[in-house]
């Protein structure tokens, strides 16, 4: 059975240099192998034997023929048996030659094994009726009738030829043979790798606090090699931490290959306004570091809202409202939207900046305000009755909000009409005359302490009085006791019967007074006796 080439370069690695010869002369020296018995362990298990395979009949060497006049010589070695060597050596040369006429021949060296052959060395002491001329190649060394060629490596399977041209100059028999050498030699590669950590941290340098801070950690193999038990470690600063409250990020990335990267993704929460600053480490075995920095400003909007009006309005007025909303934070106020809710007593009239009334509510809907910005709306609504009006309006944008109010007093005015008139006009000397005092409160505000005071011309006599409040006389002058309230929209009278005494246009006099007036009201009404 044929040997594995690989095992017996061992073989021969362990054995040392080695050196083959191999002669042209027609008697070689063959190399017999006994097979050497060998006992084998019997498996315990039943193993199937293979069908017999048909026997191939070796290979003697040396092998010499004839073909087309020329003349062929193979040897093996270093054994003579193709089966245990390593290298054929042909030899083609003519099988005669004349004297002094110049003949070429062929050296073939071929590696039968499965592995390089390294440093083969051709070496042929020639004879001393041979006369050399030239060879391709040239050869390495031509010194005391010896030829040496030096051709290298030979790989498996490669076959590497030498032409030799060269006379014989004397009659006989040209003889000689060759050496071939090569350096054995026992190999192992080791291959070097170089893994290489990059680690990379990644995240926006701006944050609003009430958002979270997203951050990217991503490890990649830059080297060759894997990478061994890669794990990245983040100790976070003072007022950092992830979303469920650690303040250390581990992550294990595993064994990684050259080029492939892992990546980690955490949301962080910062406590407090600030710039953060990050560093974050990965580690491998055979002590592979790399290292990320990471900084991050936390800002926030800071909003204050004032809100101006009118102090004092009479009921039934317009009264408009002024919003004005401030950003006094380091951050944006995003989606910034500011309500105000119309009170009772009031009724919404208009707004300005596309202020919309929903459900009872005016709601401006603005862009983001940035820090030290300022945005102003109005609001105009009628104030519908007496009473204190409290608006109050909110501003609210992510991660701030504010608000305010403003407090008007609503107040009414008694606008007290007075009228006099006589029923019975004109009237016959010494008939009675009937006056009806009609006191009306046209205003949106209760009259008070309200005092009527009639008084008679000297033509007339006082007979009898009616009204809401008790009349007292005193003469030619009728006063009616005060009338506590008069309400909004309310009407009262006063009647006072008279007699004509003397024939005339005669004048009766009345007069009105009232908390609310600072001059009293006067009215006259004139009644003609005859």
């Amino acid at each position: 059975m044929k040997k594995d080439w690989s095992q017996l370069c061992v073989m021969l690695i362990l054995a040392g240099s080695l050196m083959f010869t191999g002669c042209a002369k027609r008697h070689v020296e063959q190399v017999n192998h006994e097979p050497q018995e060998k006992t084998v362990e019997q498996p315990t298990e039943t193993v199937e034997t293979p069908a017999p395979q048909p026997e191939v009949e070796p290979v003697t060497y040396p092998i010499k023929k004839v073909l087309n006049g020329k003349l062929h010589s193979i040897s093996a070695f270093p054994t003579g048996d193709a089966a245990t060597s390593i290298m054929l050596v042909e030899r083609i040369a003519p099988v005669q030659v004349n004297l002094n006429q110049t003949f070429d021949y062929i050296i073939n060296v071929t590696n039968t094994s499965e592995t390089t052959l390294h440093d083969v060395i051709v070496t042929e002491p020639y004879s001393s009726i041979f006369e050399f001329q030239s060879s391709s190649p040239e050869p390495s060394s031509h010194e005391h009738g010896t030829l040496v060629w030096h051709l290298g490596d030979l790989a498996a399977h490669e076959t590497k030829t030498i032409r030799l041209d060269g006379n014989p100059t004397e009659g006989g028999r040209i003889s000689d043979c060759i050496t071939v050498d090569y350096t054995p030699r026992a190999c192992i590669d080791v291959e070097v790798v170089d893994p290489k950590l990059q680690l990379l941290q990644t995240g926006p340098k701006t944050v609003i606090q009430c958002d979270p801070i997203p951050i990217t950690l991503t490890v990649k193999n830059n080297g060759t090699g894997v990478a061994r038990n890669v794990m990245v470690e983040e100790r976070l600063p003072a007022g950092l931490k992830t979303l469920d409250g650690k303040s250390v990020i581990l992550a294990k990335a595993g064994d990684l290959n050259p080029g492939e990267a892992k990546t980690v993704k955490v949301s962080l929460k910062a406590a407090d306004v600030g710039q953060y600053n990050l560093k974050a480490e990965a580690s491998g075995q055979g002590n592979l570091k790399s290292s990320a920095a990471y900084a991050v400003t936390v800002v926030k909007p800071e909003l204050v809202m004032t809100k101006t009006g009118p102090e004092e309005r009479f009921a039934g007025r317009f009264a408009n409202y002024e919003i004005t909303v401030t950003n006094e934070g380091d951050g944006p106020a995003k989606n910034l939207v500011i309500t105000d809710a119309i009170p009772a007593g009031a009724s919404f009239v208009s707004a300005t900046d596309g202020g919309k009334l929903g459900n009872g509510v005016v709601t401006w809907a603005l862009d983001s305000l940035a820090p030290e910005a300022s945005k102003k709306v109005s609001l105009r609504v009628k104030l519908d009755r007496i009473g204190t009006v409290e608006n109050t309006a909110v501003a609210k944008a992510e991660c701030a909000s504010a608000s305010a109010k403003c407090t008007t007093k609503v107040m009414g005015i008694a606008a007290i009409l007075l009228e006099v008139i006589d029923l019975d006009d004109p009237i016959e000397l010494g008939s009675n005359e009937t006056y009806v005092i009609s006191v009306t409160n046209q205003g949106s505000a209760v009259g008070t302490n309200i005092r009527i005071v009639a008084t008679l011309p000297a033509e007339q006599e006082y007979i009898s009085s009616t009204g809401p409040t008790q009349a007292s006389v005193s003469g030619k002058v009728v006063t009616f006791a005060p009338l506590e309230k008069l309400q909004p929209k309310a009407k009262v009278q006063y009647k006072v019967n008279i007699k004509g005494l003397k024939a005339g246009d005669l004048r009766f006099h009345v007069q009105l007074k009232s908390d609310q007036m600072a001059t009293p009201v006067m009215e006259t009404e004139s009644t003609h006796v005859y």
